[in-house]
């Protein structure tokens, strides 16, 4: 029977989030220190109450020993360690060393009770430690820092996919700083106090009846630690041993090539992921979750594969599903070939959180009819080349401003700013209709805008600003494109062209809107009342028929939305 990723993963969870609440509770009774020592006695009676019963016991003992086996197992089953962050490093680290840094602890207070009765009080431990062996108390102070990082980074690892994660973290952060600095400023008052009252020969004599301390609990504690230690050393060894005749096995059965678009190909072993095979041969490759199949990030289009692929599980095909992933889309960090195959990843190395979850279908790339306005700003030039440099970034990013404002306030997507102009596009997801009339009701909305930002600047310029509008409506490929952290949703085709190409016209009409007759038709909108024109737009074969408006303002201000259901029907008949 075959168990799930996501079934070990769950476990490890949680049982790592156990083990945590232990230690987050072990802290807080540490922290009791900075009222008193009695305070801590009285919390730790409390402490007991939560993990000192069969129950309890059990669900410790359980989760250990499972976590453990769980984190060695993932150990096992790695591939590669290059490409893997500092975190993930430190945190894998901090996980081997915590045993061997607790374990006299452990022996020390549980076992010794268990075994000899003994009474394991913050005296006992004190003593045992701060005043008897300072180096244990050091050790032991490591142990119970190294748990809490290595804790909290993999409640950072489970949660940093969440979408309100990411504004929680300065709170999480300072709460993750607090409480191991005061529970061991508490342990060290603590400390102190009992170390006061130990010079007093009737507190010693109190505290050798309260204990139970026996002479023969001492030997049996450190003989109990070394052939701990032993076994850990064997485990270790053994561990090793059977990952190194792994390797050898692996490396007999040949090699897979995996090939990158570039042409780069990286022979690796049989087994190993395609995210494995990046990071093996140092190409860069998203992994937002680090290789755990939840956040998407590291998606591939199969190009090519000389053998069939082991079909998705059910686990990585819920994840696809959540993004909308095409056919021919896997995850690259549950993808194994087994034979020579060429990937594409499809999102770049620097990809964040955000990018996993899950998002329009059209930000993958399709064709869809819309409506494209460009606007530009007229005889910029001459008042940028009149103006100091701070003055032309003032004014450009006010106008920026209220034309962003004026278009988004329309339901339009702003594409981008190119210099003093602006692209925006609508009707993505509601169809060309609602497209075509959003676009009409931005344009009337970016020309009021105008208005209102020359009254507000009148003093910063020369003469009013005045804007050139161009709009058409047609098929494009709408999609996410660019290159690194440069990525933004646009659209290309000859109807965006074409719309650029309206608004230049502007200059030769003097208007300030030029609109295809086809949005107008399209947004059921009459606008026989303006001026209409046979335009020759370059690169048409055919004169297009368009309207011009000297002042957009003049557009109707009652531009009535397509009925839901028939958007929706419409929408579906783009997607095809």
């Amino acid at each position: 029977m075959k168990i799930s990723r996501k079934l070990l993963w769950n476990l490890r969870l949680g049982s790592g989030l156990i083990l945590f609440a232990f230690i987050f509770s072990h802290f807080g009774n540490h922290a009791l220190g900075l009222i008193s020592w009695p305070a801590m006695e009285a919390g730790r009676e409390v402490f007991l109450v939560l993990w000192r019963n069969p129950f309890s016991t059990i669900l410790l003992i359980t989760s250990i020993s499972l976590h453990g086996l769980l984190v060695f197992y993932s150990l096992f089953i790695r591939r590669t360690w290059r490409g893997i962050r500092r975190s993930e490093v430190i945190q894998i680290v901090f996980g081997l060393a915590i045993p061997a840094l607790i374990v006299m602890h452990i022996i020390g207070t549980r076992l010794l009770h268990e075994e000899f009765g003994v009474t394991d009080s913050y005296a006992f431990v004190i003593v045992s430690t701060w005043i008897s062996s300072p180096a244990d108390t050091i050790m032991q102070s490591l142990a119970l820092v190294l748990a809490w990082v290595h804790g909290c980074l993999g409640i950072h690892f489970w949660l940093r996919l969440r979408p309100w994660y990411g504004r929680t973290v300065p709170y999480l952060y300072t709460v993750a700083l607090l409480v191991p600095v005061l529970s061991l400023l508490g342990f060290v008052q603590g400390a102190r106090e009992v170390a006061v009252l130990w010079e007093s020969a009737d507190f010693r004599r109190q505290f050798a009846e309260s204990t139970g301390l026996v002479p023969g609990a001492a030997p049996w504690a450190y003989a109990t630690r070394d052939i701990t230690y032993n076994v850990m050393i064997g485990f270790l060894a053994v561990f090793g041993s059977l990952r190194g005749l792994a390797y050898v096995i692996e490396r007999r059965r040949g090699l897979v090539r995996v090939t990158y678009p570039d042409g780069r190909a990286i022979a690796v072993q049989p087994g190993m992921t395609v995210l494995e095979a990046s990071q093996q041969g140092g190409v860069p490759h998203a992994a937002v979750c680090g290789g755990r199949g939840r956040c998407s990030t590291c998606r591939v289009r199969i190009v090519e594969s000389a053998a069939d692929l082991p079909e998705p599980s059910e686990a990585e095909n819920k994840v696809l599903r959540r993004v909308g992933a095409t056919e021919g889309v896997r995850l690259a960090c549950q993808t194994r070939p087994v034979g020579n195959v060429t990937v594409i990843p499809l999102l770049p190395a620097s990809a964040q959180p955000r990018d996993g979850f899950s998002r329009p279908a059209y930000l993958q790339g399709s064709e869809r009819n819309i409506a494209i306005l460009f606007a530009d700003l007229r005889s910029f030039t001459k008042f940028s080349e009149q103006k100091l440099p701070y003055d032309v970034v003032f004014v450009i990013n006010q106008y920026f401003r209220y034309m962003g404002m004026a278009i988004e306030s329309a339901d339009g997507k702003l594409d981008k700013f190119i210099g003093d102009g602006v692209m925006a596009l609508f009707g993505i997801e509601s169809g060309p209709e609602q497209g075509c009339r959003d676009v009409l009701r931005a344009a009337r909305q970016m020309s009021q805008a105008l208005t209102e930002m020359n009254a507000s600047l009148k003093n910063d310029l020369p003469e009013p600003m005045r804007i050139g509008i161009g709009i058409h409506v047609g098929p494009v490929i709408v999609g996410e494109m660019g290159y690194a952290s440069a990525v933004s949703l646009t659209a290309i085709g000859d109807a965006v062209n074409t719309a650029s190409r309206l608004e230049v016209a502007n200059k030769e009409f003097g208007s300030q809107l030029v609109v295809s007759r086809r949005v107008a038709e399209t947004a059921g909108v009459d606008l026989s009342a303006f001026p209409s024109h046979e335009l020759e737009v370059r690169g048409r074969q055919e004169p297009m028929a368009v309207y011009v408006l000297d002042d957009a303002r003049d557009l109707p201000t009652e531009i009535a939305e397509v009925p839901p259901q028939r958007r929706r029907r419409r929408r579906a008949k783009d997607d095809g």
